[in-house]
């Protein structure tokens, strides 16, 4: 098992030190290999500009090495978030590639520190996230240093900080200071249950699952029919503010769009009334049914 362990260390250091000595691009020469995979789908173009910004991928995975994850893991995460960058990436905006990288990187490496890093779920929502891999950097700031309590006072702080409740600072906090334990020991010596016997089943029934599965998909299809009468840019401002998991900021597609953050906001508002008006049109009250994305 060491001699494995010795050489996936040894096969990680020559990959960071090979993706390391891969020259930086200036960006006239980036924006010629983009427009190369974008028109031509020219595969050398692609394997030039994602080769050059492996660095940034292992520059953003080390930042996360302190959730025991494996270095390689993180990084073959982020390669992912990379790759989706290179398929997305429009080389007419006016951005660096690399800008345009940096949050797919974040994004995959994080979902996949979220979906491994326990057994108890952490939240998955876009504040639950922030209070996730920020609780550390701030409890630090502050120098609260003690694992096991936290003072009202600075749990109070970071709750203002991040904009979430207390109570979710502090059973955070409970999260990131305890062990796991594992749902199949017993629950005493001469117990034949296990600690998963215990917990109780919160799940719908098969009804009750099948008609949440079959109003779900009768709304995506709504929704999909209403986007459909919004034009392109106005697809994109709602796809990014109000149909993912983690929204777009309006100043960042503002500077993606080439536009003022405030013209964002009014162009997203309108949007929202012209889908309201469709899916009015198309199922009933959207607000009624939870329909309109954001809702």
């Amino acid at each position: 098992m060491a001699s494995n362990d010795q050489t996936q260390i040894g096969a990680d250091r020559k990959f960071v030190k090979s993706a390391m000595q891969v020259p930086l691009l200036d960006p006239d020469h980036e924006h010629d290999l983009a427009v190369r995979w974008r028109e031509d789908e020219d595969e050398a173009a692609l394997h030039e500009l994602v080769s050059a910004y492996v660095r940034l991928v292992i520059s953003m995975a080390n930042r996360f090495r302190n959730y025991g994850l494996p270095m390689s893991d993180l990084i073959q995460e982020g390669n992912i978030g990379l790759m989706q960058a290179a398929e997305r990436f429009d080389p007419g905006r006016d951005v660096r590639f690399s800008t345009y990288a940096s949050w797919w990187i974040r994004s995959s490496i994080q979902d996949f520190v979220l979906r491994n890093w326990s057994i108890v779920r952490t939240g998955t929502t876009a504040a639950q996230k922030s209070l996730f891999f920020n609780l550390r950097r701030l409890r630090a700031r502050i120098n609260d240093l003690d694992d096991m309590t936290m003072t009202p006072e600075n749990r109070k702080w970071i709750a203002t900080e991040l904009g979430v409740p207390e109570r979710d600072v502090e059973k955070m906090a409970s999260r990131l200071s305890g062990s796991d334990r594992s749902l199949n020991l017993p629950l005493g010596d001469d117990s034949q249950s296990e600690y998963q016997d215990m917990i109780p089943d919160e799940g719908d029934t098969p009804e009750e699952g099948y008609m949440a599965r079959h109003d779900g998909d009768q709304r995506k299809r709504w929704i999909a029919e209403a986007m459909l009468r919004l034009n392109e840019r106005e697809r994109r401002i709602i796809q990014a503010r109000r149909l993912t998991d983690d929204s777009i900021t309006l100043e960042r597609l503002g500077v993606d769009l080439g536009i003022s953050k405030e013209r964002v906001r009014q162009i997203e508002h309108a949007a929202l009334e012209k889908l309201r008006k469709a899916l009015t049109e198309i199922a009933g009250d959207p607000d009624e049914a939870g329909m309109l994305p954001g809702a």
